[in-house]
């Protein structure tokens, strides 16, 4: 079983580092394409994409992952009830956006022209729920290789495309440069669903029969998914109205539409960015110990999920610890070498020594979904969310720019460890 677990997260690792560095270079060769501008605008409107698309997919690789390492024999019958319910979700999903995407527009992000992009972003929504069911079974059956190799088509299928097509979208102008990236992820998800389609087992044959939705499954999967979107629905409804809330509090404070625009674009694009970069050795971890401990629990072996819950926090502090320290030390050089920039830079300063805990999130997160103390996760995310809004909103008042992102931020971060530390501690031992 160690062997298992270590092999999993060792394929996820060396994937998402490729996977990563592919990102990077779509990344850099974008904004050395389009600009600033359009890389603000496209900060401007993700926050919101984020929160439609949790909506939309459901959580359903967690979901999905957590049910096919408990229960074998019902593979396809999962498979199926997801796919029904996710795609009828996004069917009611779209439609929403479509009447609501001017409102969004004009009133909350304060700029017309993410009304078509969040049109286009709706667009997407199948393509990527599907993608995450077959991710969300093949973690299950704790095959790494399939999510590995899907990643980097998908990262090789849209640099491709972005070389093709950008370069005559940006001629139009920066809202078809900022749509043509988003156009581009679904030609990508397809390259990423036909992919796991191969890699499926011979003998998995669909028949009419499993196109009806089984009630039994529909009301397990509804169940888990409910309370676990819930939770990353709580930190996207954050997320969403981190930008609305500090554009309407910083331009009372005297400050101007451009300053917000090109602090906030830096922030996101530049300083999230670099910080977040080992997340992939932690998506790695946190992916392969769901199902692990979802099984062990399941069979209440609560010896292997105490150790295995052990190796993943000394992994991903080891990790954290590394990544921060090197960012922290050589911010300047790097966001020159990967965005041609210094934006962001002094954000950096501030917040890489507290990052070593922030990459024990998706670990901690992930052992409380296994144990089937979604709900917890859910609360715990709400007062997070709750306490850095607020501290955000207070501070932006003070006349101290983004700076009150920054330190909100930061009580998050100690926040959602500590919280989750005392729920399992109070779980397991």
């Amino acid at each position: 079983m160690k062997n298992k677990f270590l092999q999993a997260t060792f394929i996820l690792m060396i994937g998402g580092l490729v996977t990563k560095l592919l990102g990077f270079a779509i990344r850099i060769i974008y904004t050395r394409m389009v600009g600033s501008d359009a890389i603000n605008l496209y900060s401007l409107v993700m926050p919101t994409y984020s929160l439609l698309l949790t909506i939309a997919t459901l959580s359903l690789p967690v979901v999905i992952s957590k049910l096919i390492s408990e229960h074998k024999t019902k593979s396809l019958k999962i498979l199926s009830s997801a796919t029904i319910i996710t795609l009828s979700l996004n069917l009611v999903v779209i439609f929403i956006i479509y009447f609501s995407k001017d409102f969004i527009a004009s009133f909350l992000l304060h700029d017309e022209r993410t009304s078509t992009l969040l049109m286009a972003m709706a667009l997407t929504f199948p393509f990527v729920s599907i993608s995450s069911i077959l991710k969300g079974y093949f973690y299950g059956k704790q095959k790494m290789a399939p999510h590995t190799i899907s990643n980097i088509i998908e990262q090789i299928v849209r640099i491709i495309l972005i070389f093709l097509v950008i370069p005559t979208l940006v001629n139009k102008g920066i809202v078809y440069s900022v749509m043509g990236l988003i156009l581009i992820s679904i030609v990508s998800e397809v390259a990423s669903i036909l992919t796991f389609l191969v890699f499926l087992p011979k003998k998995f044959k669909i028949t009419k029969e499993d196109l009806k939705p089984d009630l039994k499954t529909t009301k397990e999967i509804l169940s888990i998914s409910i309370p676990t979107v819930s939770g990353r629905l709580v930190g996207n409804i954050g997320f969403f109205f981190e930008p609305i809330i500090l554009t309407n509090i910083l331009l009372f404070a005297g400050y101007s539409m451009d300053f917000i625009l090109n602090e906030y674009g830096a922030y996101n694009a530049y300083t999230i960015s670099l910080l977040s970069m080992p997340s992939f050795f932690i998506a790695a971890i946190s992916s392969s110990l769901l199902p692990e401990i979802s099984r062990f629990f399941y069979h209440k072996n609560y010896v292997m999920v105490k150790r295995r819950l052990k190796q993943a926090i000394i992994l991903s502090f080891l990790v954290g610890g590394v990544f921060s320290g090197f960012i922290y030390l050589f911010r300047e050089p790097l966001l020159l070498t990967l965005y041609n920039t210094t934006k962001g830079c002094e954000y950096i300063e501030i917040l890489a020594p507290f990052f070593v805990l922030f990459y024990l999130e998706g670990p901690l997160q992930s052992v409380l979904q296994a144990i089937g103390k979604a709900k917890t996760t859910m609360f715990i995310t709400m007062v997070a969310v709750i306490v850095k809004l607020s501290t955000m909103a207070i501070l932006s008042m003070c006349h101290i720019g983004m700076y009150s992102l920054v330190i909100a931020e930061i009580i998050d971060i100690f926040i959602i460890v500590i919280l989750c530390i005392r729920a399992i501690r109070k779980e397991l031992y």
